[in-house]
């Protein structure tokens, strides 16, 4: 199982994603599922990828290749990131479409996601969600975040927390809980994490870090969440189960 993330704030992009891949209890390995391309003062692009590995491979490395033979288009040729998005939507539905006929009958689900974000020249800041099917969405003020892969555990903090106005500080520490979170109760997630954050304008991804289970930072994190979470549960006020509910009055 996967889980990667990306947010959308005004002051630039945030990235999650664990490491994790299985294949059964017993074949249980790390693989990043974080990409990232840039052209510096011009362009940059991260790609998150959940799904079939080989699938997921086999896109990633047709990105590669292309850029590489300047093939038309390609990462560094595309005008926007909505084309970029289209484009990788394309050789998705392509690669799936192989190892579908590859492995017909065996049951095998060949299909595959990936969260796609960055900037092109002096353009917005962008987020797009590309489904299976090659076709895609993008963040919205009103939903400044994509999930891929096992997305229900990390998602109460982002809907409390990140806005357009939320600092990309704030949202790589929300989005740190958020795979905590999601960790915490599936272990299929799991460390090392990836965590990218992105400063609109700047062209540059630098600023990429990897987190591994027994990093001090991310064990903090933890331990603090952990412990103000029951603390804030402790101060609810009890529901006085031994009284009878009020009685309605008759009108």
């Amino acid at each position: 199982m996967t889980y990667c993330l990306a947010i959308r704030v005004d002051e630039g992009l945030v990235f999650v994603s664990d490491s994790r891949t299985n294949a059964g209890a017993d074949r249980i390995s790390t693989y990043s599922k974080m990409f990232t391309f840039a052209r510096e003062g011009d362009r940059a692009f991260v790609i998150l990828a959940s799904g079939n590995l080989a699938t997921t491979q086999s896109v990633i490395t047709r990105i590669k290749s292309d850029i590489k033979q300047g093939s038309r288009p390609n990462l560094m040729t595309v005008e926007g990131i909505d084309e970029a998005a289209e484009y990788i939507g394309k050789i998705s539905s392509s690669q799936q479409q192989k190892h579908v006929n590859a492995v017909a009958g065996s049951g095998v689900d060949t299909s595959a996601s990936f969260i796609l974000g960055g900037q092109v020249a002096d353009r917005p800041h962008r987020i797009y969600l590309i489904y299976p099917e090659g076709n895609f969405i993008k963040a919205t003020a009103e939903n400044p975040y994509q999930q891929i892969g096992e997305i229900k555990y990390g998602k109460p903090i982002l809907d409390r927390i990140i806005t357009r106005e939320t600092s990309l500080e704030e949202a790589a520490l929300a989005g740190l809980v958020s795979m905590d979170s999601t960790m915490r109760s599936n272990a299929t997630v799991g460390p090392p994490g990836d965590v990218l954050i992105y400063e609109m304008g700047s062209h540059n991804l630098s600023r990429h870090f990897t987190l591994q289970a027994d990093d001090p930072y991310l064990l903090e994190i933890k331990t603090a969440w952990d412990e103000k979470l029951k603390e804030a549960f402790k101060e609810l006020r009890r529901m006085k189960w031994n009284e009878p509910p009020p009685v309605a009055e008759d009108d």
